[in-house]
């Protein structure tokens, strides 16, 4: 995994959960996560994400069994009885390549996930096999088995069962807008541009079948970070319980060459230790659809 860390390469993916002992043996005992660092969140780093409330909440930080550097961080919140996943803007789903999708329904009988889209090929996009997930915080994980690259992107094959998070899904209200706010803000650049049947869309929002959405991809060369969904009209902001984390899908964090001098930070970048910053300089902004974006700097 020499050089693993480039510009835009995405370093985690953040979870919010009810029951952290639950969602462990979820992600640790079915997936096969390896647990590397299990705490407290630091006051100074719950505030650092505008979320001062979940300071010394229980958090566990887990990485694939394939060394790469990209991890899922569980944090416990209590989940919003009225939360209802990808009818919302943000963070709305992480894509984990594996191994074996058709397998995994069956591997995963009995656990904490909920399977809302078993694996299916998708007409339009050959290039993947993935299937859909709801864990017990209502986070939104896609499996994903890459066949091949895209045109204009290197998808990577799994080097262990479940390895680890190559793309963040990003819903917004104005899908041009966000394109244009992570090419001028980050430095990262517009990929292919997709109209196809979004099945999760589709279910979430009650819509037709054939009902058709367009997404775009935004990348660093031709390595793929965020898909940006534009979703209908019926969507709305999520609804975030004062100095708590979003529900679900509640943040994401990108490897940076250099912090942006010029990001509305919501608090002054600071260095950080333990095995996800590794005394690295990091801050959190907000981004156009209010997603939470940490950023951490590693040199360039």
């Amino acid at each position: 995994m020499s050089g693993f860390l480039t510009h835009g390469r995405i370093i985690g993916g953040l979870v919010t959960t009810p029951d952290l002992g639950a969602a462990l043996g979820d992600y640790r005992d079915r997936l096969g996560f390896d647990l590397i660092e299990e705490g407290l969140v630091p006051p100074e780093l719950a505030a650092s994400w505008g979320a001062p409330a979940i300071a010394g909440a229980r958090v566990a930080v887990l990485q694939p069994k394939s060394g790469a550097r990209c991890f899922v961080r569980l944090v416990e919140q209590p989940l919003p009885p009225d939360f209802r996943p990808t009818r919302t803007f943000g963070w709305n789903a992480y894509e984990i390549t594996v191994q074996d999708v058709f397998g995994w329904p069956d591997r995963l009988a009995g656990s904490g996930f909920d399977i809302v889209g078993p694996p299916k090929e998708i007409e339009g996009l050959p290039y993947f096999v993935a299937m859909q997930m709801l864990g017990r915080g209502r986070e939104m994980i896609y499996l994903n088995e890459v066949r091949c690259d895209t045109p204009t992107s290197d998808l990577p094959k799994a080097r262990s069962p479940v390895d680890h998070i190559f793309i963040v899904i990003l819903a917004v209200p104005d899908r041009e807008a966000a394109l244009r706010w992570y090419q001028e803000r980050l430095g990262v650049e517009a990929g292919g541009t997709y109209t196809i049947e979004y099945t999760m869309i589709n279910k979430a929002f009650g819509l037709s079948t054939g009902t058709q959405s367009t997404i775009s991809m935004l990348q660093k060369g031709r390595l793929p970070i965020v898909e940006v969904d534009g979703y209908p009209a019926a969507a709305t902001p999520r609804a975030i319980d004062p100095g708590r984390l979003p529900p679900g899908n509640a943040l994401v964090t990108l490897a940076v060459d250099h912090l942006p001098a010029d990001l509305p930070y919501i608090a002054s970048p600071a260095s950080r230790t333990g095995p996800f910053y590794d005394g690295r300089r990091t801050a959190t902004v907000r981004g156009p659809a209010g997603e939470l974006l940490e950023l951490v700097e590693i040199g360039g």
